[in-house]
């Protein structure tokens, strides 16, 4: 099980992690079929001070996670990739802070939509995982990240 964990596991975290991002920036494309469009909506226009909101929010976020969903389903770019997703990552986190009425029920009791930003606690765990893993071995920009190396028997 180890021999094939080490094999297998970068390439499927890659593209599972890829398939995630795809799947929920697609949805955002169109208004209303991604849960959290108001709440994307709202917290960009409050990290940038009102100048961006509503439509343009969420194309911008539907862009930015399909974008990186694509280059780590392709495993490329993965260097922009992976860092783009821990930017991405860090905005989702913030409406724990900027509305936390929304976020929590009581210390420590998340609400749906605060359940919703807390699992992406695991997202970025695969993401440190996934870079600690084959960022190393990708050396220069733009280029595919490599199978994980064989294994002698």
């Amino acid at each position: 099980m180890n021999e094939i964990s080490r094999r297998y596991g970068p390439r499927l975290l890659r593209l599972s992690l890829g398939l995630v991002l795809f799947w929920f920036g697609v949805l955002k494309f169109a208004p209303g079929l991604s849960p959290a469009d108001d709440l994307a909506g709202r917290t960009i226009a409050v990290l940038t001070f009102g100048v961006v909101d509503g439509d343009v929010a969420r194309l911008s976020l539907a862009l930015l996670e399909t974008a990186i969903g694509l280059a780590l389903l392709t495993g490329r770019l993965p260097r922009l990739s992976l860092a783009a997703l821990l930017f991405q990552m860090a905005g989702t986190f913030t409406p724990l802070l900027l509305f936390p009425s929304e976020m929590w029920h009581e210390p420590f009791a998340p609400t749906l939509e605060g359940q919703y930003i807390v699992k992406n606690v695991v997202l970025v765990a695969a993401a440190l995982a996934l870079a600690a893993t084959t960022l190393p071995a990708a050396a220069g920009r733009g280029r595919r990240l490599p199978a994980p190396p064989e294994t002698a028997p």
